[in-house]
């Protein structure tokens, strides 16, 4: 069975001058503010969809990359992901550029590179994403 999660915005106002809030209902872990200047101009103490989605992007990417370094034999001591979604008013979401900087012991870089590109293409928010340009940029750290 599928799990759900849930969240909800509220919206005041039109576009360009309203206002929201969106919360996170499944886990109870917040409001966040959220208007269009934070969308497309600098943040200012609120948030976005693409900060939101950036946020997706990186957790479930870790998850992914966790994963598939344990069903080839190797465990990550530490996974660091950024992601950087872009968007642009008029054309939507842009693309999400994925950063992740690894310690797994015992593994060579190829062997790294290629598990990283999998965990990219097989993670279900980059599934979800297909429609965008996503690129990775993995580092292993000694």
């Amino acid at each position: 069975m599928a799990t759900i999660r849930t969240a909800h915005t509220v919206w005041e106002g039109n576009l360009f001058e309203g206002k929201g809030q969106t919360t996170l209902d499944t886990s109870g872990l917040g409001t966040y503010d959220v208007t269009w200047k934070a969308r497309s101009e600098d943040a200012n103490g609120k948030t976005s969809p693409e900060e939101l989605l950036a946020a997706a992007h990186s957790a479930c990417f870790s998850m992914a990359f966790s994963n598939e370094l344990d069903g080839a034999g190797f465990k990550a001591e530490r996974i660091e992901t950024s992601s950087a979604v872009g968007f642009e008013p008029g054309k939507g979401v842009t693309g999400s550029e994925l950063t992740v900087t690894a310690t797994v012991p015992g593994i060579s870089e190829e062997q790294f590179q290629q598990i990283a590109e999998k965990a990219k293409d097989g993670c279900p928010v980059s599934q979800a994403l297909s429609g965008i340009t996503i690129t990775l940029k993995a580092t292993l750290e000694s």
